[in-house]
Order: structure tokens, then sequence, then C-alpha cells
């Protein structure tokens, strides 16, 4: 029997050596002698013609290279691909306009960075500026400016969506309920910025990049065809440690192409280290989206249908793999509900401001806001308990597997039961305590709810949704989500693993090893794993990256799955060994040996050692070596059906909150008073690794609900460029949080785990608001809420209750 690891709160193994200054971060690894650096010079202006640039005096200051500009970039590469027909092309510098503040306009080429930062004031832009559209609204008006005029409009995909007859229900409803929401621009910000080092061979006309790339490595033939090559022209290689990356690293891709182009004009390798204040005006954001939310509703408070009007403003360009918001959670737009009837209209806005891309729980925030906030207006409309609205909405536990109305497949949950776990042992009773306590005093205290479905690897085939039928058997199926693990066994003993997923900072190295090492009856210190990814030599897909929660219900089965091939491999050389049965061995604490037995044992070592050094007396028709990749590609991931129902991703975790806040009536600030979480997540690989994931997100959605966002001028002047302006929380804004588990295994992974990282990221905006919402008694509550959107609120609250007393 195997020793148990899977499961157990291992500590990481990645800390030491972060903990004391020992990781390797892109920008620490070795460089090619004679690597210059790059500098990129970038548009004031939110909208302009590029009239010329005059780069004469750049070209004339000592050590510098090249100037490089949009025209010789436009020669030399192709616009990048995008999932819409429409022209909308984009290369990584801008050739002719330029379309929002801080896009690319030069690059300039140095002996060091300094020098190529003194030479940026030198290049001389010739602007002709243009209105500019910057929000979604003036960019759909009557009259605006297109953005890119072979597209005829800034609304460049549209596509409707009915399952079921929400018509009907609609007409027969007791009370129809509706709710704006409008999620805003932010973007959780990596400690390490992009750093791309790119080199040009012409021998074989091929680029080797090294970058903290976090994939998806979809974005690879988009790389490729953008420079003209084949795809094995391109190695992309990414560093042992990753300084966080949450969505954004994969915005880093027009860099690589930059890089690349910028190496093969030069003659030269090129190094470009992103600064902070480019990271904030130009890196990416994930995209803002109005949504217009309708319930038709029973007396009861039971939905019967549900209607989403959903406007996503994606910026001055789609890039790929855009417009992924927007879709990820097509399937699971009815959330952790029963909902039978559905009707989504989803449109894809261009507006003058920075391109929009993935952020951690990419789609699910805008989603759940959105819907979360229209649950607790039906209580409120009907005079129900909101939470009394939840629980008679929520998919029954005996309806699992359960197909939603637009085709996801919820693999497993008991979505009560979790409700029930967080609401007691006198948690929701001690926040009404406090709400009571509070507004007895004449405080402002609200107690807020959200229920949500965390999806585990994505199906890559989502994005066709956005395709009609027709269009689709035109283009052809596209569907699936491919992990790929390899673990290797030298002839020493010495286990080694290799995945598809890079490092950025989650303990996959740990999560690896445990599985890995309990089915050899290793130690997790016996488990060595490389998470570097190397394109030239490393096996990928189109699938690989760091994404989409894929590594649990990904990843990890691929892992498990070699790990069982080394074992059965292993097994039987043993048996041969001890004179046992294959079905009699086991592994334990270093040894192979009979079940029946232990005293008859072989060193896990020897064994690993015959199927090098010794191939004569390993079992009939065994290849020598210890080497397995395994190929994880589960069948729940179809295409779209011709009804555009489609099951979007492999599984579906279930996240419940609840909170108390209070709101000062001095300064408008809200204060998380207290913050519970419940997690069903399937089989929880390493619980210590989990409840660091889930406090990473409980942040990031405190920071998104409360504090950080993307604000631009009339003008679409960026605003926020400075960590003065763009707020992050500190460790002193955080509250504390209570996390709760509740298991219930997959039965679509091997391993029975989900995906888990982003599920608070999506919850905590919405559960905050509700709270915001209940404790001022207002209908809309804009995020992040401000002090000064807090007094708006709090002054707009006493204004109607003076017009109402008045009359």
């Amino acid at each position: 029997m195997s020793v148990g690891l899977v499961g157990e709160p291992i500590k990481r193994k990645e800390d030491a050596a972060l903990l004391i200054g020992r990781g390797r971060y892109t920008d620490d690894m070795p460089i090619p002698a004679g690597t210059l650096a790059a500098h990129i010079v970038r548009s004031p202006h939110a909208h302009a013609r590029i009239v010329g640039i005059d780069i004469s005096a750049a070209l004339a200051l000592p050590g510098i290279a090249a100037v490089i500009t949009g025209e010789d970039i436009k020669k030399m590469s192709d616009p990048f691909l995008v999932a819409i027909k429409e022209p909308v092309p984009q290369w990584s510098l801008a050739v002719e306009r330029v379309r929002y503040a801080g896009e690319p306009v030069a690059v300039i080429i140095a002996a060091n960075r300094y020098i190529a930062e003194d030479a940026a004031p030198l290049v001389d832009v010739n602007y002709e500026l243009l209105a500019a559209a910057i929000t979604p609204e003036a960019a759909m008006a009557a009259g605006a400016i297109v953005l890119h005029e072979g597209a005829g409009s800034n609304v460049i995909g549209k596509r409707e969506f009915t399952y079921g007859e929400p018509d009907l229900a609609f007409e027969q409803a007791h009370r129809v309920v509706e709710l704006t929401t409008e999620y805003p621009r932010n973007s959780f910000t990596p400690l390490e910025c992009f750093v791309v080092v790119a080199e040009y061979r012409p021998g074989d006309a091929s680029y080797d990049v090294l970058s903290n790339f976090q994939g998806p490595f979809s974005a690879h033939p988009v790389m490729a065809r953008a420079l003209r090559v084949a795809s094995n022209k391109l190695r992309l290689r990414t560093p042992p440690d990753s300084g966080g990356s949450f969505g954004i690293k994969l915005s880093v891709f027009p860099f690589i192409v930059l890089m690349g182009l910028a190496a093969r004009i030069v003659g030269r390798p090129v190094k470009w280290v992103e600064d902070r204040q480019e990271h904030l005006i130009a890196a990416s954001s994930g995209p803002n989206r109005i949504t217009h939310a309708q319930a038709a509703v029973a007396a009861d408070g039971k939905l019967l249908a549900l209607r989403l009007d959903q406007t996503e403003d994606y910026g001055a360009y789609l890039r790929a793999p855009m417009p992924g918001p927007l879709y990820r959670m097509h399937g699971a737009s009815t959330g952790a509900y029963d909902i039978r009837n559905l009707a989504i209209s989803n449109r894809i806005v261009l507006t003058n401001k920075a391109p929009a891309s993935l952020i951690r729980g990419f789609g699910g925030p805008q989603l759940y806001l959105a819907l979360e906030r229209l649950m607790q207006r039906i209580a409120i409309e009907l005079d129900l308990d909101p939470l009394d609205v939840i629980r008679r909405n929520l998919i029954r536990s005996d309806a699992f597997p359960y197909k939603t109305a637009a085709g996801a497949l919820y693999d497993s949950g008991d979505y009560a039961r979790c409700v029930e776990i967080a609401t007691g042992e006198d948690r929701l009773a001690d926040l009404k305590r406090r709400r009571d306590a509070a507004r007895a005093a004449g405080r402002s205290y609200g107690i807020g709810f959200a229920a949500i479905v965390e999806p585990g690897m994505s199906n890559m085939g989502y994005l066709s949704t956005l395709l009609s039928p027709a269009a689709r058997e035109r283009a052809g199926a596209k569907n699936g989500a491919i992990s790929l693990a390899t673990v290797n066994v030298d002839p020493l003993g010495a286990v080694s693993v290799t995945a598809d997923a890079p490092v950025q900072g989650q303990g996959h190295e740990t999560a690896l090893s445990q599985i890995v090492a309990e089915q050899l009856g290793l130690g997790v210190a016996d488990i060595n794993v490389n998470l570097e990814i190397d394109t030239a030599k490393d096996q990928w897909t189109i699938a690989s990256g760091t994404y989409s929660c894929r590594f649990s219900p990904g990843t990890a089965v691929a892992a498990h799955m070699a790990a069982l091939r080394i074992r059965d491999k292993l097994a039987r050389i043993a048996a041969k060994q001890l004179n046992v049965l294959p079905d009699d061995i086991e592994f334990a604490g270093g040894k192979i040996r009979s079940q029946r037995n232990p005293d008859n044992a072989i060193s896990f070592a020897r064994a690993a050692g015959t199927a090098h050094w010794s191939p004569t007396l390993l079992p009939d028709g065994m290849a020598p070596g210890l080497r397995e990749t395994a190929v994880w590609s589960p069948p729940e991931l179809e295409p779209p059906d011709d009804s555009d129902r489609i099951n979007t991703s492999l599984t579906y975790g279930f996240v419940f909150d609840i909170c108390g806040v209070e709101i000062d009536p001095v300064t408008c600030e809200v204060r998380v008073d207290r913050y519970v979480s419940m997690h069903d997540a399937g089989r929880l690989i390493n619980p210590m690794l989990a409840d660091g994931q889930i406090k990473g997100a409980f942040v990031q959605g405190l920071a998104a609900a409360l504090y950080e966002e993307f604000i631009y001028s009339g003008d679409g002047a960026f605003l926020s460029g400075t960590l003065a302006d763009y707020l992050i929380p500190t460790a002193c804004e955080i509250p504390q949080l209570e996390i709760l588990h509740m298991e219930s295994p997959s039965p679509f992974t091997p391993l029975g785990a989900k995906g888990l990282a982003e599920g608070n990221c999506m919850s905590v905006p919405a559960c905050i608001a509700n709270a915001i919402a209940d404790a001022l008694g207002v209908e809309k509550v804009q995020l992040p809420a401000s002090p000064r959107r807090i007094h708006a609120l709090i002054s707009t609250r006493g204004r109607d209750s003076a017009i109402a007393s008045a009359k």
C-alpha cells in the first residue's frame, strides 16, 4: 500500500529558496553576451493619427543601436490573429494611429537601459489628435468615432442565445425583477512585471525567447504567425520562478514578438524589463462589463427565467484569446441556481482604453456581480429573506451530474449542505447580532451573501460559441483540453517530474511531488519537479499554461497517470525478482515488497536500476528505461452543439460566502467586520496549499470590491498610473478570513479534485456589494466602493428619504 500523501497539508517545497532570496526569475537568468537593452516609447494620447516620427535626434545619442517604429514592424510581421473575423489589426507597435494612452509607438535599443530611457524624449512623434470613445456607451452611441474603420462599428461582435422558453416564463411570472450592474476595470498586479530576452538566429531564421509567459500556449501560434515563421522556429522558454501573474502575464505575448523583431533588426539579443508605471498604464486589465439582468420570479422567490444583456469593453484591440471573459462562463451563466429558461445577449465593444485580457477568475466576477446582486433585489422586492431566496433556487444534491440550461455539466456537489455548514455554529446568528447592535446604535451595518460556481479546466472550444453554428461547422469543431506530465526515474532510482504548468507561485511543485511520491512509496523530498517550459524540447499543447484552475483537474491528473504507469512497470520488474505476482506488490518506505511477506523486498533504486542496467532481466516484452508521459484529455469537454449549448469547463466547485460590513459615517470607509467563505473543490490535494490560494483570491476579491480600479479621464488619459493612485490593499486592510471546506469528489477526474484558486475573486465583490446595499438600503452599488462613492450613496439615500417624507 502506498503512503497516503495526497490530501495531507504538507509544507511547500518551494518556499525555502524564495525566503532566502534564491528565487530564479527572468531578470535573474543569464543572458547572451552582447545583449542590448530596450525601452518602449508610448503614446500620451488615447486616440491620434501618427503624422510622422523623427528619430534622428535619438539615433545621434551615443550608445543607441536602433530606434524602431511601427512602419518597420509592419514590413516584417503580420498583425495578431483574433477570434472574431473583423478587421481590427494590431501589430506590436502602433501603425498609422494610436488608439489608447500607453500604446507602444517606438522601441529604442541601446547599450544599456539608462541610455535607452534617456533617448525616449528625443523621439519626436507628431500626432493629430482624434476624438476618443472611452466608455462602452460612448463607443456605441450614434455618430461615435470608429476605432477601426474597416470594421465599420465599435461593436465588433454580437450574439443572442435562447435556452428553454424564457419569453413565456416572463409572461407568466408573478414579478419581474431587474438590475443593472457595472463591473469596473481592474488588474491583480503581480510583484514581478514583464521581462523578455529575445535572440534571433539567422542561421535557421528562428527566434529564441526567454519570458515569464504564463500561457495559455494557444498564444504561441499567434506569435509565430505574427513573426512569419513556422511554430518550430519560435522557441519559447519560461524561467524557474515567476513573481505572480494572475492572468496578466498572458499579455506579455505582443512584447515577445516586438523584442524578437528588435533582435532581428539589430543583430544582437535584446532584453526588455517593464517598469511598474508601464505595467499599470498598458500591460492589461480585466474588461469592464455592463450587465442588465432580469429575473422572472414566482411569489415565493423561485426563478422561472433569467435574461442577461451583457456589454463587455475590450479596449482598443481584441487580443487573443479575447473575448474569453465573456464566453468562458457561458455554460455556467445560471450560476449555482436551477434555472431552466435563459436568454443571453452578448456585445463586444471597442473603446480607447488599453486592451483587456484574462485576469484571475476571468468572466466570473462580472457574471456573479450581476447574478448575486439580482438575487438580493428579488428578496427585497418580494419582502423575503435573501438567504431563503438563495436556498430556494440552489441546484439540489440529487440532481448531479447536473446539465445547465446553457450546457455546462456540473460534476458534483451539495450546495444546500455547504450553506448549512457556513451559516451554522452561530456564524449567521452572530452576524445578525452584530447588525442589530450596530443599527440600534445608529450605525450602518449590512450582511451580504454570494453563492457561486467555480469552473476548473476550461474547454478549449468555449470561445467558438461566439460563432454561429453554421460558422462553427465551416471552421471545424474545437473542443477539449489536453494536459501533459512526465515522470522519469534514472538508473539510481531518482525521480523527476516535468509538466505543462509553468510556475506562477501556486505550490505546484509540492502538489506534484505528493501525487507522484504517493504512488511510488517515496517521500515528497525524493521527488524533483521542474516546471520550466521549453517549447523546443518539452511536450506542450495549446492548452498548456497556468490559468483557469486547470492544474488540479488537468495537470495533476496527468502526473497521477504517469506515476501509475511507472508504478505498474516497476511492480512487474520487482515481481519477477521477488518471485511473486504483480498484484502482490506494494510500494512503501523506498522499498518494493510483497504484501503477504514484507520481508521479501528490494529497494526502489534496485528495481529502477534493472530497467536501465539489466534489460535481459526485464519481463518479456518490456522496453528498457523508466520514463512515462501521460496525456489527459477528458471526454466531457465536447464542442458546442447546434443549439449553442457547451460544457465550458470540466469541473465545477462551489463557493458560498457570508460577510458583515460596517460603514464609517465620517470617513465613509467600508470595514469588513467578519467574513466566512465555504468551499467545495472536490478532493483537496493539499489543504494548506488550498487555503493559501483561497486567502490570495480573497484579498484580490476584496481589492476589486473596495480599492483597485483603472480610471480614465473623458479624453482617455490614464489617471491611475502609480500605486499612489491605483490602490492595492496592504496587510492593514485585510480582515480575518474564516475558511471552511466540504469535499464532494468529482466523478470526472481520477483524483476527484476540482479547480481551486479563483473562487473568491468571483464571490467577494458580489458578497461585499450585497452587504453594502443591505447596510445603506440602496439598490445600486458601484465598485470599487470607495469612500467617495459611499458618500454619494449616503447623500442620495438622505435626499431620497427627505423627498419621501415631504410627500
